[in-house]
C-alpha cells in the first residue's frame, strides 16, 4: 500500500506533541499531586501544555481506522485485512499489558495495570474485524453515533453494585478495579467512546483517496464544521461534555474554562475540537512536501516503534533526576508513582520542555533507522505489527 504523506505527517506530528506530555506526566513537579487542567491550581502555560495534547489519542485512533480502511483497498481482500485486524488488535493489547505498562511504570509487580491507548486501539481493531464486511458508509455511521450518543450514558454505579455492573460501566466511563494482593486494574481509556473514534475514521477513509486538491477542501470544511459544532455546544453548556464551563476569575481563566474538555471518556465536544483541529491540519498539508514535512513524516511512519521505545528513554531520565535530587533506592515508590518519591522530586516546567526537544531529537535517527530497515525487510512479516 503506498503511504499516505498528510497521514504520516498528522501522526509524525502529534507523537511529537505526545512525548511532551509524558514527559511532563512522569518528571514535572507537580505531576504526581496536582493535574494540569485544574483551574483552582494551574497556570496558562501549563494547562495549554496539557490541553495541546489532548490532539493525539482522538487522532492517532481516527487514523488507525482510516488505514485500516486503506489498507483493506489496497489488498481488496476483506478475510486478509479482518484476520490482520485480529491480530493487531490482540497484539496491541498484549503489548499495552506488558511492554507499554512496564515501560510507563517500572514496576516489577506489575501492581498498577492500565488500560490505555494502545489497548483501546487493539480493542477497536477487534470490533472492527467483526463489522469489515458492513459497507464502509455505514461503519462509519455507527462510529458518528457513538460519538453522538454516548454522553447521554451515565454508568456510576455504587461501590455495592454487582460485578457485571462495574464491568459494562467501564466499556463507557474509567473504572477501577482490584485484583492479587493489593493491586489494581484501571480502565483509562473506556473503548466504547474510543471506538466510535475509529469506525468513524474507518468511514473516513474513502475521502483519503481523492485527490489532493478534493482532500484539501473536504478536510478544511469538515474540520471548520467540526469546531463550530464544538463552540454551539459549548456555549449551550448542556449536552456533549460532562464538564460544563462557567465564568472564572479573569477572562482568560474563562477561556480555559470554556476550552477544559473532557478526555476520559472523549466526549462529544472533546472530540469535536481536536477531530476538527486535525482535519485543519490534514488539509493544510495536503501536497506540502519540504524539510520540515519529511522529518515530522519520519515519525509518522514508526509510531508504534516511537511509542514503545520513547517510554524507555523517558524513564531512566526519571530514575537520574531522582539521585540527582538526592534521593536513595529507599524513596522510590513504584506503582502509580512511576517510581518517584511522593514528594520533593520533579523538574520544572521549562526543563520539562528542554528534556522533551531533547527526547524528539533523539527519537529521530532512532525512527528514520528502523523505517530504513522496514523497507529492506518486507519479508520479515512481524514488521508489521510494529
Amino acid at each position: 500500500m503506498k503511504r499516505n504523506q498528510s497521514i504520516d505527517f498528522m501522526r509524525g506530528l502529534v507523537m511529537i506533541i505526545m512525548a511532551l506530555d509524558h514527559v511532563r506526566d512522569l518528571m514535572h513537579v507537580t505531576s504526581l499531586t496536582q493535574s494540569p487542567t485544574d483551574l483552582s491550581f494551574t497556570t496558562p502555560v501549563l494547562f495549554f501544555t496539557r490541553w495541546i495534547t489532548y490532539l493525539c489519542a482522538p487522532t492517532f485512533v481516527f487514523l488507525s481506522g482510516t488505514s485500516a480502511f486503506l489498507s483493506m483497498q489496497s489488498k481488496n481482500d476483506v478475510e486478509a485485512t479482518r484476520a490482520f485486524l485480529f491480530k493487531r488488535g490482540l497484539w496491541l493489547i498484549v503489548l499495552e499489558f506488558t511492554v507499554v505498562n512496564f515501560g510507563m511504570w517500572f514496576d516489577v509487580k506489575f501492581s498498577f495495570l492500565i488500560f490505555e491507548v494502545i489497548a483501546a486501539i487493539g480493542f477497536s481493531f477487534l470490533i472492527l474485524g467483526l463489522l469489515i464486511n458492513i459497507p464502509a458508509r455505514t461503519i462509519g455511521l455507527i462510529g458518528v453515533g457513538i460519538l453522538v450518543c454516548h454522553n447521554f450514558i451515565s454508568f456510576t454505579p455504587a461501590i455495592s453494585a454487582p460485578f457485571s455492573e462495574k464491568i459494562l460501566a467501564s466499556l463507557f466511563a474509567p473504572g477501577a478495579f482490584p485484583y492479587g494482593n493489593g493491586k489494581l486494574f484501571f480502565m483509562g481509556y473506556p473503548p466504547i467512546p474510543w471506538l466510535g473514534i475509529m469506525l468513524t475514521g474507518f468511514g473516513a477513509g474513502h475521502y483519503f483517496t481523492l485527490s489532493k486538491q478534493k482532500q484539501r477542501v473536504l478536510f478544511f470544511r469538515s474540520g471548520l464544521i467540526a469546531i463550530g459544532l464544538f463552540f454551539l455546544l459549548r456555549l449551550i453548556n448542556i449536552y456533549g461534555d460532562p464538564a460544563k464551563w462557567s465564568v472564572q476569575k479573569s477572562a482568560l481563566f474563562s477561556i480555559l474554562s470554556f476550552l477544559n474538555v473532557s478526555k476520559y471518556p472523549p466526549s462529544l465536544q472533546f472530540s469535536l475540537l481536536f477531530l476538527g483541529i486535525m482535519l485543519l491540519v490534514v488539509a493544510l498539508v495536503q501536497g506540502v512536501n519540504n524539510k520540515f514535512t519529511t522529518i515530522v513524516c519520519t515519525y509518522g511512519k514508526t509510531p508504534l516503534f516511537y511509542f514503545l521505545v520513547h517510554w524507555y528513554i523517558i524513564h531512566p531520565l526519571v530514575f537520574i533526576m531522582i539521585f540527582l535530587q538526592g534521593f536513595t533506592w529507599g524513596d522510590m515508590v513504584f506503582g502509580s508513582s512511576f517510581g518517584r518519591p511522593k514528594t520533593g522530586s520533579g523538574i520544572e516546567l521549562w526543563a520539562v520542555y528542554l528534556v522533551w526537544a531533547g527526547l524528539v531529537l533523539l527519537m529521530y535517527p532512532l525512527c528514520k533507522w528502523f523505517g530504513k530497515y522496514k523497507q529492506r525487510h518486507k519479508e520479515k512479516s512481524w514488521l508489521r505489527y510494529i
